[in-house]
This record gives C-alpha cells, sequence and structure tokens, in this order.
C-alpha cells in the first residue's frame, strides 16, 4: 500500500471520531501553547536586557559593594556596603576614566495627593545622566548644587510621570517619596526597555546626597555614608582590563586591604553583566520550557492511551484489511500517520494558542513591570517537532500492537 493511500485512510479514521480526535489533541494543544508563551516571556526578559544594556555602552565599569570572600550574585545583596563618595572622586581622577556616577538604589512609595505608585529610587550626582543616557526631556536633571545642597528634588521618569499626572505638566509639583515632601525639577526622556522585568521608565532620580540623609541612610564600617556601587566611564572599552586593575589596586589602597585579605568590593564590567544576565535569564528560560513540556508528556499519554483504544475497537476492520492483502508495514504506518496527524494538528493550533497568549501578556498593564514576550522562531520548530516526536513516539506501541494482530483471531474478535 503507498503513503499516500494510508495517509487518506489515517484522515478518515480521524474524520470518522470527530469528538474523541478532538479530546485526544487537546493535551498537545495545551502542551505546545504553554511552551511557547513561557518560553517567550523568558526570551522577552533577555531580550530586553540585552537592548538595555547595548544603550549603556560597553565602556562602562560598575564597582559594588561586597562582603569580603563572597562574590558573583551574592555580592549584590549588599550585604556591607564599603564604597563612598570619595571613592567615586579618587577613581575619577584616573587618567582613563572619563566622569563616574555613584548609584544607591531602592524600592519606594511616591504619591501626589491623588496618585501613588512604586518607583525604582535612583540616587546619584547628575554624571548619571551621561553615564546611563538618561537625559531629561523637560525640566532639568539634578545639578551639582543639588548634591551639594541635599536639596529635596527629583527627576521623574516617564512613566512615573504620566501614572502620577496622567497629562498635566509635572515640573514645580510636589510629590512625597516614603511621605516626605520633594519637588518634581525634570522628567526623563523615554528610554524603554527593561531590567530585571522592570521598565526603565518606571525610576525616578534624586540626589545621592539627599538619597544618604532622608531616604535610607546607611553607614559603611568606617561610619561613612555608604554607597552601592560605582558605574565607571572608561574612555574607551579596549581599556577596561587596564583600568579595572588600575580601580583594584586604589581601592584596596583606599580601603587599607592587605594583600592576604580579601577585597570588600567587586569589578564587573559590561559585558560581563550583560553575559551574567543573558546566563540567569537562559535558565529562567530553559525551567520555564521545561514546566510547561510536563504538559506536552501528559499530551503524549493520551494519545497512546487512545490509539490502544482504536486498535481495540477496529480489530475486525484490521483482520479484513490483512485478509485482502495488506501488509503489516501497512497497517503500522496507518496507525503511525494517525498519530503524527493528532499531535501535528494539535501542534499548530497550539503555536497558534501559544502566540497570541504571548501577545495577550505583552500587553497587560502592570503598573511599571514590562511582561514583554518575544516568540522566535526557534522556539516555534522546538515546540513543534517535540510535539510530533511525541506523537509518533506514543503511537509507535499501539501500531505495532496492531500490525501484529493474527488476520483470523482479529476476524473473530467481538
Amino acid at each position: 500500500m503507498k503513503f499516500v493511500d494510508s495517509f487518506f485512510i489515517a484522515i478518515r479514521s480521524l474524520v470518522a471520531n470527530k469528538l474523541r480526535s478532538s479530546l485526544t489533541m487537546l493535551g498537545i494543544i495545551i502542551g505546545v501553547g504553554a511552551v511557547i508563551a513561557l518560553m517567550s516571556i523568558g526570551r522577552g526578559a533577555q531580550a530586553g536586557i540585552t537592548a538595555t544594556f547595548e544603550q549603556m555602552g560597553t565602556n562602562v565599569i560598575n564597582v559594588m559593594s561586597q562582603t569580603p570572600g563572597v562574590s558573583t550574585l551574592a555580592a549584590m545583596t549588599y550585604s556591607n556596603l564599603s564604597l563612598t563618595l570619595d571613592d567615586a572622586e579618587a577613581i575619577e581622577r584616573l587618567p582613563l576614566v572619563t566622569m563616574v556616577a555613584p548609584v544607591n538604589e531602592n524600592y519606594v512609595d511616591i504619591a501626589t495627593g491623588e496618585e501613588s505608585t512604586v518607583a525604582v529610587v535612583e540616587a546619584s550626582t547628575p554624571e548619571f545622566e551621561a553615564v546611563y543616557n538618561y537625559p531629561a526631556e523637560f525640566g532639568r536633571f539634578i545639578t551639582e548644587q543639588d548634591v551639594k545642597s541635599r536639596a529635596s528634588v527629583v527627576v521623574l521618569g516617564s512613566e512615573i510621570a504620566e501614572d502620577l499626572f496622567d497629562t498635566e505638566d509635572p515640573v514645580g509639583q510636589e510629590v512625597k517619596i516614603l511621605g516626605k515632601d520633594f519637588t518634581v525639577v525634570g522628567v526623563l526622556e523615554t528610554k524603554g526597555g527593561q531590567m530585571m522585568g522592570t521598565s526603565m521608565d518606571s525610576i525616578i532620580v534624586v540626589p545621592i546626597t539627599t538619597y544618604q540623609v532622608r531616604l535610607f541612610p546607611r553607614q559603611t564600617i568606617r561610619g561613612e555614608d555608604a554607597v552601592m556601587s560605582l558605574s565607571v566611564q572608561v574612555a574607551d572599552s579596549v581599556y577596561n582590563d587596564e583600568v579595572s586593575g588600575e580601580i583594584t589596586e586604589l581601592l584596596r589602597k583606599r580601603h587599607r586591604i592587605a594583600d592576604d585579605e580579601d577585597e570588600d568590593f567587586m569589578i564587573i564590567t559590561m559585558e560581563q553583566a550583560l553575559g551574567l544576565m543573558q546566563q540567569v535569564t537562559g535558565i529562567f528560560t530553559i525551567v520555564l520550557g521545561a514546566i510547561a513540556s510536563i504538559s506536552l508528556l501528559v499530551g503524549g499519554i493520551g494519545i497512546m492511551n487512545i490509539m490502544l483504544v482504536s486498535v481495540t475497537e477496529r480489530t475486525r476492520e484490521i483482520g479484513i484489511r490483512k485478509a485482502v492483502g495488506a501488509r503489516r508495514r501497512d497497517i503500522l504506518m496507518q496507525f503511525l500517520i494517525e498519530a503524527a496527524m493528532l499531535s501535528g494538528v494539535g501542534g499548530g493550533i497550539g503555536i497558534v494558542g501559544g502566540w497570541a497568549v504571548s501577545y495577550l501578556i505583552s500587553q497587560i498593564d502592570t503598573g511599571g513591570i514590562a511582561l514583554n514576550a518575544v516568540v522566535t522562531p526557534d522556539i516555534v520548530i522546538l515546540a513543534i517537532s517535540v510535539s510530533v516526536f511525541i506523537g509518533l513516539a506514543s503511537g509507535i506501541y499501539p501500531a505495532m500492537r496492531a500490525a501484529s494482530l493474527n488476520p483470523i483471531d482479529a476476524l473473530h474478535y467481538g
């Protein structure tokens, strides 16, 4: 029997049992849709982080406080803060360093008389505007005088400005940050992108000295006002390694760290930070895909179960076909085609459903948290390939069972 004949016989068999075929495909539809939707969330997070780092450029080195002996992600908890504004000034005097932006950050409640929202407060100096490419679209950015006088002024991200003031001009208006009065002096240009699910337009910027005194006062073990991190802009990215070495030598001397002692700071370039974040989001994407794949496995078990029932119900049909000359491989091919069609069609519907869910996720307004799901061709290919493979794998045993039936016994069945 030709493949085309087996194909049309399989179609007729599936169409003859529309409800059962539809319910069998449901598991595959849900599985493929879940794989695409969840993996697209992970890919969206990865794409957003990459875009954000690319906007900041590769000639930026981050110096972060860390507990001596603790490295990588654990250091980012800032359990022991060790950096200061004096460290920033010392680093800025290095020959290949163009500017340094000291940064403290935290989540805060910000409110007007009628509206309130949650924002990421970035406490820094005027250098923050250039290092992170955050120019003011309306009003102005914070100034050196604001930093020196510990002024209670704030520059709003575009999303925060819209949430609090809608279409009204926020410049000159009063807001409360953690219950304390601040004057809005500017609104940042819309930047787009996200970092770990947080929109880059959901930040506010205050003078770092104001942050240290009025919002989150913390000291180093030496009793100085603490800084979480220093963003160092280098003249050219080719000097990143050289400048990193100079910063290490400088800070070890300033912090009086002996040769046999661990450093109380960590230096990471933008390329290293991007690689680390991509690694984290990559693992996150794989985990989401693995969780969603459980649905595909359940769908495959459903196909196997229905195919076994189908073999039992069609025993006499199989006996008749064998009696008139159908070979073992013809029966085997027919049932495998049926299993592959169930999983293939289910996978196709699941792709459409998964894409629709991903689109809806991207449209959700989460108050500043960006959930940008990105459906890429490799996710679609992976999902449909796995669904067809599971369908074939699930159909092998029922197909072999049908092909091995004795024609005489099959004709007397039932």
